[in-house]
């Protein structure tokens, strides 16, 4: 597999080796001792939860993080075009404000590896797109948060214009209106 680091600490996009012909394909979507060895989930952390989401093109899910409890994920989309964002919210971090997006697809077959303590969020591209992910921490309702997607202080460069949201994802802060204790550390 190809690990390919970003300008956000830890934050890496995996190329996993495909094995194809005109039967199809196989692929490991993940193997623990090569991940480990990648810092794939990271140091005393281990996947506890998978999810896998179903939306149709226009969707845009984000941006989210829990408080406590923060998430570590490994994303890719099992059918579909999606594209895929992790955003640096600590107002601590030397990296705030900064943001990584990839394309993921059924046929590019990238994954993107989250740390906890990201913002993260995705828009779909394709039709339909099944987005999974496994996370390192269990999800935690009390502890839930995320910024608006199209906050001016990230400048999140989505290629959607007008995205169907949830009505929760429509009620989240920008950064500037956001409380210091409800954003990562």
């Amino acid at each position: 597999m190809n690990v390919i680091r970003t300008a956000l600490p830890g934050v890496l996009i995996i190329e996993p080796k495909v094995f194809g012909d005109v039967r199809g394909f196989f692929l490991e979507t993940f193997h623990k001792q090569r991940y480990e060895e990648a810092g794939i989930p990271g140091t005393g952390l281990e996947f506890v939860q998978d999810n896998h989401s179903r939306s149709r093109r226009g969707v845009l899910r984000g941006m989210h993080f829990q408080l406590e409890n923060p998430q570590g994920k490994l994303v890719s989309a099992g059918t579909g075009v999606v594209f895929d964002v992790a955003a640096d919210v600590n107002p601590d971090s030397p990296t705030f404000r900064q943001w990584v997006g990839v394309e993921i697809s059924e046929d590019n077959h990238r994954q993107l590896w989250i740390p906890p303590g990201y913002a993260h969020g995705f828009c779909v591209l394709s039709e339909v797109a099944d987005f999974e992910y496994k996370c390192t921490a269990l999800y935690h309702p009390q502890s839930d948060s995320g910024v608006a997607w199209n906050d001016p202080g990230l400048g999140i460069k989505w290629p959607i214009s007008n995205p169907l949201l949830s009505d929760k994802d429509m009620a989240l802060p920008r950064l500037s209106e956001a409380r210091r204790e409800r954003l990562p550390k």
